[in-house]
């Protein structure tokens, strides 16, 4: 005798019932409970001891549970069976502008007695726009310059030490220039002081062009202020601080920077921040 549970499906093929599709059942999909003809959107999925269910609501405001039952709905009139939506996967971790793993809630850190340096106001904020949540975790302020022809006395005042470290972003480090040179005296007098540049006129150059929407930078004459060349050459308006506003709207993370601007301004940071 065979037994009910392991009796073979004697059911002519031509009796049997068709599969049906498995849709997952996603908020606001559109179904039909086929015993009811209840119509309405998908608002959730529960687990619960009797099994699955889906609350549906009408156009109406209206809502109704139904168990998730084989062949249970009408989808665009085609008989389906719901399934619960798969478990959407972990959410990659948040990432700062500068591409380091976000600390959600962190506070800003006591400032160190360490400082980074950079020539103007344009590069603070730059640096602002892309570092600024790491800078604020590690403790380390940014000032600015205007200018590196004061950068030797500025040392001098500051003091540098084991732990009070100075980090100096310089425009247009190339071998030859003044820059270079102020560069080799301040970090001649101490080993608590790093100077480290970018070959760039100025750090506009610095923002990738596409991010900006333009083809490429000018080459600006000699003799004309180069900011003032970039607006001529590019048909600006010849208002320097409002072009330096659309630049930096284009800045959103470090892929819209330069690596040769990218590196030094990571090294500035371990430099004041490393024991």
């Amino acid at each position: 005798m065979w037994s009910k549970r392991y009796s073979p499906d004697l059911t002519p093929p031509w009796k049997r019932s068709a599969p049906v599709p498995e849709i997952p059942a996603e908020p606001d999909l559109v179904v039909e409970e086929v015993t009811t003809g209840f119509c309405g959107a998908v608002i959730r999925c529960e687990k619960t001891a009797q099994g699955p269910t889906v609350t549906l609501e009408d156009r109406f405001g209206k809502c109704r549970v139904f168990p998730m039952e084989p062949r249970g709905f009408l989808l665009d009139g085609r008989v389906v069976t719901l399934v619960r939506p798969a478990s959407a996967p972990p959410a990659a971790p948040a990432r700062t502008a500068s591409g380091s793993l976000a600390v959600p809630g962190a506070r800003a850190r006591v400032a160190r007695a360490g400082r980074i340096y950079v020539e103007g106001r344009h590069d603070a904020e730059l640096v602002e726009r892309v570092w600024g949540d790491d800078l604020r975790v590690e403790g380390v302020v940014v000032e600015y310059l205007e200018g590196v022809d004061d950068l030797p006395s500025i040392v001098r005042s500051f003091g540098p030490g084991p732990d009070a470290r100075l980090g100096v972003l310089v425009d247009h480090l190339v071998p030859g220039s003044k820059e270079s040179r102020i560069a080799a005296e301040v970090t001649a007098e101490s080993p608590h002081v790093l100077v480290v540049g970018h070959p760039y006129v100025d750090v506009w150059e610095a923002v990738k062009p596409a991010s900006v929407g333009i083809p490429g930078w000018p080459t600006v004459p000699r003799g004309m202020d180069w900011k003032t060349g970039v607006c001529r050459g590019l048909g600006w308006p010849e208002n320097t601080g409002a072009a330096w506003q659309r630049i930096l709207s284009g800045v959103r993370s470090y892929k819209d920077l330069e690596p040769a601007l990218l590196g030094r301004v990571e090294e500035l940071i371990d430099f004041v921040t490393v024991p």
